[in-house]
């Protein structure tokens, strides 16, 4: 896959009005931040693969059958669970492993740029503590929202960070093994329902994602099916993904269900691709100010 083209960011270029689009949605405050695993391994959280290597070890399974196809971590964490009773073990683990301290925290331009940018609403599907401890390094308001009890206890004005496949405070919250994925395949969850009703009126980005993640592709589908289904999808507002790496195929796949490709610049690397994007999107809004 080769990055976009130098004129894909040149003014007046899809790519350009796309981002002018964007900081114009996020300075209103009608953006909805997602962030995704990229996000967290920015600041060294480890790869699915370790997880994978780890259960492996604690469960004494060959290095083959942890590379078989089609066991990927959620049919692994499955076996896991039915072997060892509860999830419990490798959520303390998971809790231990991909905690950053504070001070590294806040060394994260990627974390900075995220509380600079003021979304009003961030989804992530990452079950670490990383985001609202980012929050609170930086002495930022803000409340986390991890189940219905928390929907209730959302002030108004104050950033909310849902944790839509969990939080580590609570076993029963993880979305980790493959049927709590297949669970949440009915999108009738009160996360689910606050999900569809914040991202009804408002510009959605994704950023730190791989778009072959069958999960988000799902929940792009159904955030596509709503609207499709009310019969107002010509009003529908833009929603965007960040993506490194381009791929025409996945970025035709992903226009028809109303998300735009934003891709790096050429000459960046891919490693600093997504605090360069975060950095243009800030430069861009400080331009236009709000309206």
């Amino acid at each position: 896959m080769e990055p976009y083209p130098k004129a894909a960011l040149k003014p007046g270029s899809p790519a350009s009005t796309s981002l002018a689009d964007l900081a114009y949605a996020i300075s209103n405050r009608q953006a909805i931040l997602f962030a995704g695993a990229g996000v967290s391994m920015s600041v060294g959280l480890p790869s699915w693969q370790e997880l994978i290597e780890h259960i492996g070890e604690q469960l004494g399974l060959a290095s083959n059958l942890l590379n078989a196809p089609g066991v990927g971590y959620q049919v692994l964490a499955e076996y896991y669970r039915l072997r060892c009773g509860s999830i419990g073990p490798l959520r303390n683990w998971m809790d231990h492993k991909w905690k950053i301290e504070e001070a590294d925290l806040r060394c994260s331009k990627v974390h900075e740029l995220i509380i600079d940018l003021d979304f009003p609403i961030i989804y992530t599907t990452n079950y670490d503590r990383n985001m609202e401890l980012a929050y609170a390094a930086r002495r930022c308001d803000h409340v986390k929202i991890a189940n219905a009890r928390d929907i209730a206890k959302a002030r108004e004005g104050v950033t909310q960070i849902i944790k839509l496949h969990g939080d580590f405070d609570e076993d029963e919250s993880l979305v980790i093994a493959e049927t709590d994925y297949f669970d949440r395949l009915a999108f009738d969850t009160p996360l689910d329902l606050k999900l569809r009703a914040d991202t009804l009126g408002k510009t959605v980005l994704f950023i730190g994602y791989s778009m072959t993640d069958l999960n988000i592709r799902l929940l792009l589908h159904r955030l596509w099916q709503t609207w499709r289904r009310s019969g107002l999808e010509s009003s529908r507002p833009k929603s965007y993904v960040f993506m490194a790496e381009r791929n025409l195929v996945q970025e035709a796949v992903l226009e028809q269900w109303g998300v735009l490709t934003i891709g790096r610049d050429p000459d960046e690397a891919p490693g600093e691709a997504l605090v360069n994007f975060l950095l243009r999107l800030r430069e861009c809004i400080g331009e236009s100010g709000p309206t």
